[in-house]
């Protein structure tokens, strides 16, 4: 089975302009925890919930000098409101790996799963094409296996 046979097609995505109030209006209300970055249709980057939440994280530098206890965790929540004035390239992930369409859907997987992330864009080159995610390869093999079950 192939990676084009189970992808999401349809994708939602932003471009490296919107404001961060947007994709995390999209993420909070649909349940992503990532949009894929699109600009003249050629995919760019990925914008993730760690990508905003890390912001918020003390730098390394603060925490060797005040050590953990000692930052006001409560103040750099409200840093919060600062990030959504920012657009998507300012925290955007450049760079970003991809599968090819045609793929094994197993291939995919390890790739994915090598790289620690729950779902992968899929280009053809460099136009997104879909998304795949570790739950639509488990969903196909699991249904696969009933069909090939139920044959023997």
């Amino acid at each position: 089975m192939l990676v084009k046979d189970i992808m999401t097609t349809g994708v939602r995505t932003v471009t490296p302009e919107t404001k961060l109030l947007e994709v995390v209006s999209l993420m909070t209300l649909y349940r992503f925890s990532g949009l894929p970055v699109v600009e003249d249709e050629k995919l760019v980057g990925l914008i993730a919930e760690k990508d905003v939440l890390s912001q918020l994280f003390p730098s390394l530098e603060d925490t060797m000098q005040e050590g953990i206890a000692n930052i006001d965790f409560v103040e750099k929540s409200r840093e919060y409101k600062t990030i959504m004035g920012k657009d998507v390239a300012s925290l955007m992930t450049r760079g970003v790996k991809t599968v090819d369409p045609d793929m094994p859907i197993l291939k995919a997987a390890i790739i994915m799963t090598n790289s620690r992330f729950r779902r992968i864009p899929v280009a053809e080159g460099d136009k997104l094409v879909g998304m795949l995610s570790l739950g639509d390869v488990h969903k196909a093999i699991f249904h696969q296996c009933l069909t090939l079950s139920q044959e023997s």
